[in-house]
């Protein structure tokens, strides 16, 4: 947003869980508001259209649009003021400007108000989010929980592993993704029982879950319980914590699996869905991200302001004659610049990705060096798309 034309009031919303602070400025710098606000639909609505009838056009800005930010924006919306959303790195810089080192709920929401008033480029519109968008939203939220679950069991597991058994692990562990390892470890979960079930038994029980891998991983896991013949003192405790481990891992990965099915039945019905997935490196998982971080694009001027929001645009620290070199700034959307890292390495076996990424390494960049400066690359694309409406079109790559 860069125009404030016709405003009455900039209320700054400090969000909370039970109530929010809320501090209302004229164009002029008058206070007209300042006090708690119970987290309640009357109570919000009550105050909007008080305000609403006195000062004529309202807007309401938050720190946080989603989450605990959701109910006042929606009803905002329904009482007819306008809305917008403060960055909360933005915030808490231009936080800084104001004196006085206390943080409380009144002075962020006094510094959201005023920084709306002064400095209307650093607000991003808030449009209303359409049904398919807030339930990808939800979702998309719940399958990272559940990844970031399915990674702490794993590590859980192998932990265990190469504590007792490490070349076990070297063959298990890689695979615990694999839903016919998961299966086996609930069955036989220490080496003693695996060997006691036999190779001839494990490719039986394993032959219908992955028919293609059974053989071969079997021997593997014979070969790695015969280089070792010594026994770690409690090993014998692997056979009741492995198996209930395993059932855990199993449980969320399949609750994964039917998670990315209602994602990918919900991007079907989305105008941008086709947009998205066309670009190389991008499955539903990312394309649900894409959507419900960036939207259709239209609150970035440009691919630059893209690339800044996600934290992908390079920067240069340097002092005096000290140059330190190029590197990706900490801050940004975490959740938007792992989907565009994560795309651009699922991206590299396309010809015009990969040339990309071999120009940057006989650069001398290191292997994330060159997939930052991808993924970097990949805004500009993936603006240009949002922007036309248009599905990703290869080039013929220039030789590195």
């Amino acid at each position: 947003m860069n125009d404030n034309d016709g405003i009455g009031v900039f209320l700054g919303l400090d969000v909370g869980k039970s109530a929010h602070h809320g501090h209302g400025l004229t164009p002029a710098a008058k206070k007209v508001f300042d006090r708690q606000l119970p987290n309640t639909e009357p109570r919000l609505r009550d105050v909007f259209t008080g305000l609403k009838t006195k000062f004529g056009t309202v807007l309401v800005i938050v720190d946080q649009p989603a989450s605990i930010g959701a109910l006042p924006l929606t009803v905002a919306r329904d009482v007819g003021c306008q809305v917008a959303y403060l960055p909360g790195l933005a915030m808490r810089r231009i936080a800084d400007l104001y004196p006085g080192e206390a943080k409380t709920d009144a002075k962020d929401a006094a510094v959201i108000a005023d920084a709306a008033r002064t400095m209307p480029h650093a607000l991003r519109s808030l449009e209303l989010t359409d049904e398919i968008t807030a339930e990808l939203t939800v979702l998309v939220g719940f399958d990272q929980d559940l990844a970031a679950e399915a990674t702490r069991t794993s590590n859980r597991i192998r932990g265990l592993l190469t504590q007792f058994h490490p070349s076990l692990e070297r063959v298990l562990g890689p695979r615990l993704d694999h839903q016919a390892v998961t299966w086996l470890l609930e069955r036989h979960g220490s080496p003693a029982a695996l060997r006691k079930a036999g190779r001839r038994r494990l490719v039986e029980v394993i032959r219908p879950r992955a028919p293609r891998m059974a053989n071969r991983l079997v021997d593997d896991i014979f070969e790695a319980l015969d280089e070792q013949t010594v026994v770690v003192p409690g090993t014998g405790t692997l056979d009741i914590v492995i198996p209930s481990l395993a059932r855990s891992l199993g449980a969320v990965h399949e609750q994964r699996r039917a998670t990315a099915a209602q994602i990918t039945a919900l991007l079907e019905d989305h105008p941008l869905s086709k947009v998205l997935t066309s670009l190389p490196g991008v499955g539903a998982r990312t394309a649900a991200t894409l959507l419900v971080t960036v939207g259709d694009g239209t609150s970035f001027p440009t691919a630059a302001h893209l690339a800044s929001y996600a934290g992908l645009a390079p920067t240069t620290k340097s002092s005096g004659t000290s140059i330190h070199g190029e590197h990706a700034p900490r801050g940004g959307n975490r959740q938007l610049k792992r989907a565009m890292f994560l795309s651009a390495f699922a991206a590299l076996h396309d010809p015009a990705s990969r040339t990309y990424y071999d120009r940057c390494r006989a650069r001398g960049k290191t292997h994330t060096q060159a997939l930052l400066r991808l993924a970097r690359q990949r805004i500009n694309v993936l603006f240009a798309m949002l922007r036309d409406g248009t599905f990703y079109e290869p080039r013929t790559p220039r030789p590195a």
